[in-house]
């Protein structure tokens, strides 16, 4: 994800046609990623989906640099494409994990995704320091052998999984609940809420007086909250099995971190601390959002659920960067930041209908 935009870059293309490029992805997800996952519902193991787009992955990347000296148009189906291989992977990733736990094997599903956020932040600095000494054409290289290592993890590593016992087919397609489209929707709105800072995050913080080693390391601090947050939740008994409270939680992080990033321009000695509530903002939203999915998605359609929730987050962000983009070149980052605010308030708002929609059918929280 860091590193195409630079390999791009580096084939001399213009500024409009990389986002271009880098948002064709986003559009392929919303598109392609409920379907997909949804073929676990239809009997196809994720196992197999995994492999298949983790192989789709490292055979298109292979293909860019030859694509790309075909012009761009050949570029552009061929990330088409990899995205369509890619769609899939982390909701079936999230999908296997879920499950183990439900088999109650000692797992925390916090713990795993510890794991993916350590994976992330290693591979991220292996590709930096591949990059630095290698220059941006291994890029594509690279995240190719990075997929082919992938496939060899699932189809090896994921075979016990395959084998477990799975719940009885359900004949005819099963509904998701009203309570679980309003978590879904909670989720993706407080995700979603993200967008400024993701896009402007960097830039706002340079026009207040913030080194570019103080801007890595202020977007350091969000990585280091997020991986001790997974650390410590499934140690936390209030926030075990309950996804209304974790999502409440990252709403409200939400709320205060983008108050206090309005409140910034005036005292950039916030930006700092205020990266801590990244741990929240994303961490406890994910949580939050994958309990719901456990908790309230019916059997038979587990895989649509999970899809569903990728392409909604996925249409949610692309909508809120379109719309930060516009707020930033029109009022800069205070009128950015401020309108995300009523996004994650939002999010907040659906978290109560979605607690109260499950209530008299769970009798929970």
């Amino acid at each position: 994800m860091p590193f195409l935009p630079l390999w791009l870059s580096g084939l001399g293309l213009g500024p409009e046609l990389i986002a271009a490029l880098v948002a064709l992805p986003i559009l392929v997800r919303i598109v392609a990623t409920a379907p997909l996952v949804g073929l676990i519902d239809s009997g196809l193991a994720p196992r197999r989906l995994m492999v298949a787009g983790s192989l789709g992955l490292a055979a298109t990347y292979a293909l860019m640099p030859s694509a790309a000296g075909l012009g761009w148009p050949v570029l552009a189906g061929l990330i088409v494409l990899n995205a369509v291989a890619g769609a899939p992977l982390v909701p079936c990733l999230d999908y296997q994990s879920l499950a183990a736990v439900r088999r109650g094997s000692g797992l925390d599903y916090a713990r795993i995704r510890l794991g993916g956020s350590l994976g992330f932040l290693a591979a991220t600095l292996l590709g930096g320091w591949l990059l630095g000494l290698l220059g941006t054409g291994s890029i594509t290289h690279f995240l190719a052998g990075l997929e082919l290592a992938s496939a060899c993890g699932a189809a090896l590593l994921l075979r016990r999984a395959e084998s477990a016992p799975r719940a009885p087919r359900v004949a005819g397609r099963a509904r998701l609940p009203a309570a679980l489209w309003l978590a879904i929707a909670a989720g993706a709105a407080i995700q979603s809420s993200h967008a400024a800072v993701y896009a402007f995050g960097s830039i706002h913080w340079g026009t207040l007086g913030l080194t570019p080693a103080t801007t890595g390391f202020a977007w350091g601090i969000g990585v280091v909250a997020e991986i001790a947050f997974f650390a410590l939740a499934g140690r936390i008994r209030a926030l075990r099995d309950a996804p209304f409270r974790l999502l409440a939680l990252g709403a409200g992080a939400a709320l205060l971190r983008w108050a206090g990033l309005l409140a910034a321009a005036g005292l950039p000695a916030l930006v700092l601390p205020l990266q801590v509530l990244h741990g929240l903002t994303f961490g406890a939203t994910q949580l939050g959002a994958m309990a719901a999915l456990s908790r309230l998605a019916p059997e038979g359609a587990r895989g649509a659920a999970q899809g569903t929730y990728a392409a909604c987050s996925a249409l949610a962000s692309a909508t809120a960067t379109l719309a930060s983009g516009a707020a930033y070149r029109a009022g800069g980052g205070s009128l950015a930041f401020g309108l995300m605010l009523p996004v994650a308030g939002l999010g907040l708002a659906l978290t109560v209908a979605a607690a109260r929609s499950a209530r008299p059918r769970t009798a929970r929280r």
